[in-house]
């Protein structure tokens, strides 16, 4: 029996209208008041977070919470079209840093060093940081020994640059989220037992870091084209304790059937 409890982090990214927005909302709503045991997140566009707020508002299920899915580096000042802390905090709990989208897709892209920046200011302004790692290409065997990257920095390099100042104290409002990049968006997951052990990988170098005790409690969760149907290989996994489904969370259905079935797998000892 797991002591962390798990986590499904839906990521909307630049999809849904207003009305479409509702209805997801909504579904959530009435789909989870009834799945305990299991904390959820929905990150929509940051124009939808006020009426998803509104429409979540004091009485919807405890576990539901409401993330950003950026934050700009700064706390104010000429920057047109980006959004600050402030204007996040007192809508969302969490806010994603590092997606990979915005690593290597869109503008120049985000180095570790703006990362590791907007995961202090959030941490700073008493909010959740979900960051993100995940190498660019498979891991390929070459030779004897642990397999290496072809290409890419290592999740572990990135998971150091990330948290790099982060104090003891305050890992325990970090959430990590292993995505690798090909296969997000793909329809070509990662298999159960590769998203696992990559997973160990961070824990261990967490351990190093920080003891094993934090290392043992903090909670890091897959990503890369889940769905309901693949959730249970990746969530009966030990060292998996939840999902951040893209696609999948534009789905009710769908996405609250993964709520369920992390709910089921990852019974958190009491």
């Amino acid at each position: 029996m797991n002591h962390r409890k798990p986590i499904i982090i839906g990521n909307w990214k630049m999809h849904t209208t207003l009305a479409d927005a509702m209805v997801l909302t909504e579904s959530f709503l009435h789909g989870l008041e009834r799945i305990e045991g299991v904390d959820v997140i929905i990150c929509p566009p940051f124009i939808w977070l006020y009426p998803v707020k509104e429409a979540l508002g004091g009485g919807g299920p405890e576990n539901l919470q409401l993330g950003a899915q950026n934050v700009f580096t700064e706390e104010d000042g000429a920057y047109t079209g980006e959004i600050s802390i402030g204007m996040l905090k007192g809508l969302v709990r969490h806010v994603i840093v590092g997606h990979s989208e915005r690593r290597y897709k869109i503008g120049q892209g985000e180095s570790d060093e703006m990362i590791n920046k907007k995961l202090k200011l959030v941490l700073a302004h008493g909010l959740h940081p979900i960051l993100c790692v995940g190498e660019r290409v498979r891991q390929v065997k070459r030779g004897r020994g642990r397999p290496r990257l072809e290409h890419g920095k290592d999740i572990v390099e990135q998971l150091k640059a990330g948290l790099l100042g982060v104090e003891p104290g305050e890992i325990n409002r970090v959430v990590i989220a292993y995505e690798p990049v090909w296969a997000i968006g793909t329809g070509d997951p990662a298999t159960g037992e590769y998203a696992n052990n990559e997973i160990k990988r961070l824990r261990d170098a967490l351990g190093k870091w920080y003891g094993s005790e934090i290392a043992e409690n903090t909670r890091i969760v897959y990503g890369g084209s889940t769905d309901s149907e693949n959730a249970p290989e990746f969530l009966d996994q030990p060292e998996v304790d939840g999902l951040l489904p893209g696609g999948s969370s534009l789905k009710a259905s769908e996405f609250i059937l993964m709520c369920k079935e992390a709910a089921t797998a990852k019974k958190v000892a009491v």
